[in-house]
């Protein structure tokens, strides 16, 4: 089955129709073999804009709430997709898990490691799976540097680098007005409040929870000044914003050990003016890649000392998903990863597989945020990672192999390769 091609039809609830939730139902709307039958958020302006997004799409208005609880009693929907506040996601997906409903579940860093310990606990309890919605993990140049690595292209990887790095101070600072929840994590909180972005390709790389985990981290963060700044330039209208003191450092680093000996390091960066980056970096025995000024240096292949672009390298070591995908025709947000992280969801429940980014990794992924306000807290004091896994990560059951696989490239589901 090619790319897009109509499966069977997977009946969806979404919880959370604020902009990631809009933006989602726009690249599912358009799939053929995915019926939305209910949308839910607690603003009831936006449960009516979805309905009528839907209808517009020629698909039946689904049936719309402000309440999840009632989402997750109706029998027609098998699997929910959760975009609400962070705060909330594991909430839903606990309940959505033990009313039997099939969970994808939006990105976002956890309140503490407990909840983490929940989403894992449910799902082993009731047997029904989790995906972990990271689109990152799909872009095409994070495709192309997990064949790269694979291949043995970088030889053996020992660090791997990254960042959510976003101006996002008009995002934050008026969070009261777009009734956007990041304002309050910004003003309470000192973190890695947004780490799966760049996490989880690493994790993909470097094997996490695969014969591989995650062992420690220390956090350290900068002074606090670019938003209040902002705050003080920008909310006039609001005196008790415009002084409002921030907890969250401008600039949050994070340093994690891995059992297998490689580090990686992690940098949240959102209230300061910048471009928008990840900065990836990926370094191995035999060379390594940088994201700034998009450059490659392989031994015996690039000239010695020097970088080159990697436009070459990234182009002959193209993920055959991502050539399957321009000859289908990109869509969707986000340069495309966001159709292909949502076809993985519908494909894996269409064929009854596991979820190639499931509930193990999303509480590894997300417990990053909790640990780092812990060690931030600390003086950058060591924290221990959790195995929550319970051991399994040393000999995991493998997925069968299929086109949206992170451990594996299934050549043979490639009709072109």
């Amino acid at each position: 089955m090619k790319l897009g091609d109509r499966g069977r039809t997977v009946r969806l609830g979404i919880i959370g129709m604020g902009l990631r939730g809009v933006e989602q139902m726009k690249v599912l709307l358009p799939m053929e073999d995915v019926e939305i039958v209910a949308v839910c958020d607690v603003y009831q302006d936006r449960v009516k804009a979805a309905q009528k997004q839907t209808i517009d799409s020629g698909w039946p208005k689904p049936f719309g709430s402000t309440d999840w609880k009632e989402v997750l009693d109706m029998p027609e929907v098998e699997a929910v997709i959760i975009m609400t506040s962070w705060q909330t996601h594991v909430e839903i997906a606990v309940a959505a898990m033990e009313k039997g409903k099939l969970v994808g579940m939006d990105v976002g860093g956890a309140s503490s490691v407990d909840e983490c310990w929940q989403l894992v606990r449910a799902c082993e309890r009731t047997g029904v799976d989790l995906m972990f919605l990271e689109n990152c993990c799909y872009n095409d140049v994070e495709m192309a540097l997990l064949r790269m690595v694979r291949e043995g292209v970088f030889g053996e990887i020992v660090h791997a680098r990254g960042g959510y790095q976003h101006d996002l101070r008009d995002e934050i600072g008026n969070g009261d007005i777009i009734r956007h929840y990041r304002l309050d994590h910004f003003i309470h909180r000192n973190g890695d409040l947004y780490p799966t972005h760049e996490l989880g390709p690493m994790a993909s790389y470097l094997n996490l929870n695969r014969g591989n985990r995650m062992l420690s981290l220390v956090s350290m963060a900068s002074k606090a000044v670019g938003q209040s700044l902002w705050m003080k330039e920008h909310r006039g209208d609001n005196p008790e914003l415009q002084n409002i003191v921030f907890n969250q450092g401008d600039i949050v680093t994070t340093m994690i050990k891995c059992q297998n000996g490689e580090t990686m390091v992690l940098t949240h960066d959102c209230n300061l003016p910048r471009p928008y980056s990840r900065s990836g970096y990926l370094q191995g025995t035999k060379g390594l890649w940088t994201e700034e000024g998009r450059q490659i240096h392989i031994e015996h292949i690039s000239k010695p000392h020097h970088f080159e672009s990697d436009k070459e390298l990234l182009e002959k070591y193209e993920h055959p998903l991502w050539k399957e995908y321009r000859e289908f025709g990109l869509r969707g947000g986000h340069g495309g990863m966001d159709y292909l992280v949502l076809r993985a969801f519908i494909e894996s429940i269409q064929q009854g597989v596991p979820f190639p980014i499931d509930v193990y990794d999303a509480a590894s992924w997300m417990v990053i945020t909790a640990l780092s306000e812990q060690s931030i807290a600390m003086g950058s004091m060591p924290v221990a990672i959790p195995d929550f896994t319970d051991g399994k990560w040393m000999k995991r059951e493998k997925r069968p192999a299929d086109k949206f696989s992170l451990d594996t490239i299934a050549w043979d589901k490639f009709e072109s390769n």
